[in-house]
């Protein structure tokens, strides 16, 4: 895993270079899904803090073994179903995928009763890919406007992901996209939204050259995943 992460901080810091970026500005989320606990903590100690996970029930049984990372963030990552959103307020600080009102208004109140703020994520739909949850552009605005307004949440920026492609460039003009809609959003509402989630581990270094500001990275850090039984 120490190799791995010395090669993905080499290719991050080129890519940021050829965008004249800092590397330092990129964060990257650690898609520990599926992995063991025992792998998450081999990535704490190599300095990794970040971690994204998808499913409630398997972060909830791991989560009793991390509780002493006290500076971890943990990411929901995955499509967050109405009846597990109090369970994933409390066990995760971010949900990277939100994609409704009707999603935003459940958090916002678990929220609250966690007595907490919750920092959140827009996903959004560039592509017509059934298997995709997010919300169309078309509906972006009008969703990122309320849930700027819904306390306790902090609306911090939006996530997608592309079709899969054996190509990373054919990823390029999804992550423009994303970039392009962000900075709209920014010049209409007059706030920032500093997050740029998207890349992955076969595409991150295109979406840094278009302003990822977070790439979301498992197998490039934890190796080949097995197969999971939805």
């Amino acid at each position: 895993m120490a190799a791995n992460l010395e090669r993905v901080t080499e290719r991050i810091q080129r890519a940021a270079k050829r965008a004249g970026r800092r590397a330092d500005e990129i964060t990257i989320v650690a898609v520990s899904k599926t992995f063991p606990a025992e792998m998450i903590g081999a990535a704490y100690q190599l300095g990794l803090r970040h971690f994204g996970e998808n499913r409630i029930q398997e972060f909830d049984a791991k989560h009793e073994t991390l509780v002493g990372f006290t500076d971890a963030i943990w990411h929901f990552i995955g499509h967050l179903q109405s009846n597990k959103v109090h369970r994933a307020v409390h066990l995760f600080g971010r949900i990277d995928s939100v994609d409704s009102m009707a999603l935003a208004r459940k958090l916002a109140s678990a929220t609250t009763t966690e007595a907490k703020s919750l920092p959140v994520l827009i996903e959004v739909r560039l592509s017509e890919e059934k298997t995709k949850s997010g919300v169309r552009e078309s509906e972006l605005a009008s969703l990122a406007e309320s849930i700027g307004e819904l306390l306790p949440l902090e609306l911090s920026g939006l996530m997608t992901i592309p079709p899969y492609s054996a190509d990373p460039q054919n990823a390029r003009p999804y992550f423009r996209k994303l970039r392009q809609l962000r900075d709209a959003l920014c010049q209409q509402f007059g706030r920032a939204l500093p997050v740029l989630s998207m890349g992955m581990s076969n595409d991150f270094e295109i979406a840094i050259e278009e302003g990822a500001t977070e790439v979301r990275m498992g197998t490039a850090l934890f190796g080949a995943r097995a197969s999971v039984k939805p």
